[in-house]
């Protein structure tokens, strides 16, 4: 019996999303281009990769004569977001207050970026408290 497959994105993966995110859409070999980080990859490791994201829901490809042009399905924002609920879920039990407090534990985040983070709080605070604001921005995510 194969593995099963993950939802979450492996580095590999990660790699050749970001291509296309960047892109649009692109052939293998467009993607292998464009793929400038350590160790190279092989022409077939790309072509593997990218079927099993098609496989996972991440990308559908047409056919533009003899290539197979694809484009992804996920967006960027949303892949992310996926991958932090399933980190919260795994590690932390479903509790977005346990993962913030490691971070602040764990990264020794300085004063200016904790300034930040208590601006987008409050920010964050007076949205769910507007209903109307609320409502433009769910639809601007979209």
């Amino acid at each position: 019996m194969p593995p099963r497959q993950s939802g979450t994105l492996t580095e590999a993966e990660l790699r050749i999303m970001d291509v296309l995110w960047r892109k649009g859409s692109g052939t293998v070999q467009q993607v292998l281009d464009s793929i400038t980080q350590k160790p190279a990859i092989a022409y077939n490791s790309v072509l593997t990769t990218i079927r099993v994201l098609e496989r996972k829901g991440y990308l559908k490809h047409l056919k533009d004569g003899r290539a197979h042009v694809y484009t992804p399905l996920v967006g960027q924002k949303e892949a992310t977001r996926s991958e932090i609920r399933h980190l919260v879920s795994r590690f932390f039990k479903n509790s977005h207050e346990q993962l913030v407090l490691n971070l602040l534990e764990d990264q020794g985040i300085g004063s200016e970026e904790i300034v930040r983070l208590r601006e987008m709080l409050v920010q964050h605070d007076a949205v769910q408290s507007d209903p109307v604001q609320k409502d433009t921005i769910q639809k601007d995510a979209k």
